[in-house]
């Protein structure tokens, strides 16, 4: 007998996204709002989708955050469904480089109803870090901020992190060439450093971790020392 066919990794079928996003509902009216007002104020469309923004919450409902760092606010969709997990008393820190995306993102807390539970800084994020960390060990680090600052980024979470907390980071697939060791084009300079950043998480001993096949790769990490 031959062997058993290996299943692949992530689910392509239009139709059975569809399918998905009928039953789970992943974004509210809320949601789809922020993400309206993004666009009107030409902000770039790359915060999380509507499933991986579903993601974030239940994995941080998971985990039972209490304190979680978010790296790249642009318009707070992102923001939001993480302040949603959130029990009373939690807190989000999330690190905007733009006033004005912090701006937009401060009237989407508001409106989501989480503007309580949330601290925005504005600046460049590994300076402004250096602020909250007498707080920690956080429970959950979300990274979605410029690619060539990952592995960076990964250092301050394996610093940062409680043993047990998690580490989430977006377009770790590169935009779909990480595995690319010749990438061109105006990406092609984020490549080396995402390639860092999954090899170090998958291998560095810090985090079990793992990819979700979302459409543009979710690296997920448990700190295990």
């Amino acid at each position: 007998m031959g062997s058993p066919e290996v299943k692949g990794f992530g689910q392509g079928d239009p139709a059975l996204a569809a399918w998905a996003e009928s039953v789970y509902g992943p974004e509210d009216e809320v949601l789809r709002e922020i993400r309206a007002r993004s666009r009107a104020a030409g902000l770039p469309a790359i915060e999380v989708g509507r499933f991986d923004g579903l993601h974030l919450e239940v994995l941080a409902r998971a985990c039972a955050a209490r304190r979680i760092v978010e790296i790249g606010t642009l318009g707070g969709y992102s923001g939001v469904c993480l302040a949603r997990a959130l029990p009373d008393g939690g807190v989000l820190d999330t690190f905007e480089l733009r006033e004005s995306h912090a701006a937009l993102a401060r009237a989407a807390f508001a409106r989501a109803g989480v503007a309580h539970r949330v601290r925005l800084h504005v600046g460049p994020a590994l300076e402004r870090l250096r602020d909250v960390e007498a707080e920690g060990p956080f429970d959950l680090v979300f990274v979605d901020a410029d690619k060539g600052g990952y592995p960076a980024y990964l250092a301050w979470a394996e610093a940062h992190l409680r043993v047990g907390g998690l580490l989430l980071a977006d377009n770790t697939f590169g935009f779909g060439h990480v595995h690319e060791p010749a990438a061109a084009g105006e990406d092609a300079a984020a490549m080396q450093p995402l390639r860092e950043f999954n090899e170090r998480l998958a291998r560095g001993g810090r985090f079990r971790a793992t990819m979700l096949p979302t459409a543009e790769g979710m690296s997920l990490g448990v700190k295990v020392r």
